[in-house]
């Protein structure tokens, strides 16, 4: 199995040009050396944000179009209209060409904090039925950049989402007729987090994500640390456009669960590729 997140910046490269097309056509062949890319995790898709450089149009409907035979599920974390009623939207996109089980979206938490710049952010969860793997969690996100304590609000929330799910494996509800709502959805205790998460591996806020765990509490494993144990990840961010920062960092992580921590068998990013203000990730799990 092998997901791909990336961080698009609407498809907008350090070029100017927009384009949703060499997005997909560069995931895509990160994974053709290794298969086939399994599941795409896109953060900072854009509907109708005709401001944004580029105008990025209706990003959902023209990454459809560029995966036939892809299921698309997208979360929008702001959506509205404008003053003149024209529709906008805003989030994370996960395309996979596995069957889908079942898709959750979390809002994560968003505090108030006076002259602080900062967006709504969520967390969506796309589960997902590998042949080798079973049901995995797909959960991708991207995290508050301009606050620390809005990012540990919402670390501490994709922990408690994990526990949620671990403690629903260990007492499953009640079952009921499958077709109504009550129909019992699919558990598992595989999951993958992956996206933006806007800190590095120096700061407390990736200590926490990362925290270890007491026995049968939900823990989550960085893929990379788990196959270089000491090494230090690749930067995945500003290593070309110096605008929000002096130095390239690494803030694009892909996590696994307990139960997926033996699973990991490739880590890879493209260094090289200036179609976003951010590189591309790649995981393999088998």
């Amino acid at each position: 199995m092998q997901i791909l997140t990336w961080n698009v910046q609407w498809c907008c490269g350090l070029d100017g040009v927009v384009s949703p097309q060499r997005i997909v056509q560069h995931a895509l062949s990160m994974g053709a050396d290794h298969g086939a890319l399994d599941v795409l995790c896109l953060q900072e898709v854009a509907v109708g944000h005709d401001g944004l450089q580029g105008a990025p149009g209706d990003q959902v409907a023209q990454l459809r179009a560029l995966l036939p035979g892809w299921q698309l599920c997208f979360a929008a974390t702001t959506e509205g209209f404008d003053a003149q009623g024209r529709y906008r939207a805003f989030g994370n996109l996960v395309a996979t060409r596995l069957p889908v089980a079942e898709v959750a979206q979390h809002r994560l938490p968003w505090r108030a904090e006076a002259g602080v710049v900062s967006m709504p952010r969520g967390c969506l969860v796309v589960t997902v039925r590998d042949p080798a793997l079973g049901l995995v969690r797909v959960m991708t996100t991207h995290l508050e950049y301009h606050s620390a304590h809005q990012r540990r609000d919402q670390v501490q929330a994709l922990r408690r989402l994990h526990a949620e799910a671990l403690a629903q494996c260990a007492a499953l509800p009640g079952t009921a007729g499958a077709a109504t709502p009550y129909a019992t959805p699919v558990h598992t205790p595989h999951a993958v987090l992956c996206g933006d998460f806007n800190l590095e591996p120096h700061e407390a806020e990736y200590a926490q994500l990362v925290a270890a765990a007491a026995p049968g509490e939900a823990a989550f494993h960085d893929s990379w640390s788990l196959l270089h144990p000491g090494d230090q990840q690749p930067d995945t961010f500003r290593l070309f456009d110096r605008t929000w920062g002096p130095e390239p960092g690494a803030c694009d992580f892909v996590l696994v669960s307990d139960s997926l921590r033996e699973a990991v068998r490739g880590w890879r990013t493209d260094s090289v590729t200036r179609f976003s203000d951010h590189q591309p990730v790649c995981t393999t799990l088998g």
